[in-house]
């Protein structure tokens, strides 16, 4: 059984009540944080000597299917010199506004993994010097794919989805030989479905 990172007992010497539990999950130490003493815990994990996390390697989220539980913000790091890894969760009541401050003045490479946890969960990072979806396109107004509660098929029928996308200019998003395999190629426009049937794959340029 692997042990407990010796990065907890310090953190508790630190910040006390703020750091609420942990425990190990697939031989690797969890540590849940509190909201409001998150972006502070961060800060001194990459900065303090001993600590030392200098790489983020992922900031994702975790929806559970019960709805009494929390969406928990995970954040993966990494100490490069020391080879050890760390998990922070922060939980967040779905009855609240879901928002942390951003880490993007920590680690730049949050920029993206923020805006992917924005685009697929709904949280907001407060500072985030670009705040918008990344994966779906911009008047995608389903709501938040990789919610529990979102439906399989999306909020919208298959007509409204289709009636959307194209509206939003397809070629922005979708190579021609990616909308010629589309189950919606006889709605495409008629200048388009002519360059299919040319031969054309390529991206608009």
């Amino acid at each position: 059984m692997s042990s407990i990172s010796p990065s907890v007992a310090a953190l508790r010497s630190q910040f006390g009540a703020a750091i609420e539990r942990h425990l190990i999950s697939s031989a690797q130490t969890i540590v849940y944080v509190s909201r409001d003493r998150l972006h502070d815990v961060l800060a001194w994990l990459k900065d303090s000597p001993g600590q030392d996390f200098n790489y983020l390697t992922d900031v994702t989220a975790v929806d559970y299917r019960d709805p009494e539980r929390p969406l928990e913000v995970v954040y993966q790091l990494r100490s490069l010199g020391r080879r050890a890894d760390l998990r922070i969760k922060v939980a967040l009541d779905k009855r609240a506004p879901l928002e942390v401050r951003t880490v993007y003045d920590l680690w730049r490479g949050a920029d993206w993994l923020e805006r992917e946890v924005f685009d697929m969960f709904g949280v907001s990072f407060t500072g985030h010097p670009d705040l918008r979806r990344i994966l779906m396109w911009e008047t995608y107004a389903e709501g938040y794919p990789l919610r529990k509660d979102f439906p399989l098929r999306g909020h919208f029928s298959r007509a409204e989805q289709t009636r959307q996308a194209l509206a939003a200019n397809p070629e922005a998003h979708y190579s021609l030989e990616e909308l010629s395999m589309a189950e919606a190629y006889g709605e495409l426009p008629q200048d388009m479905q002519e360059r299919l049937a040319r031969g054309e794959r390529g991206f608009l340029k």
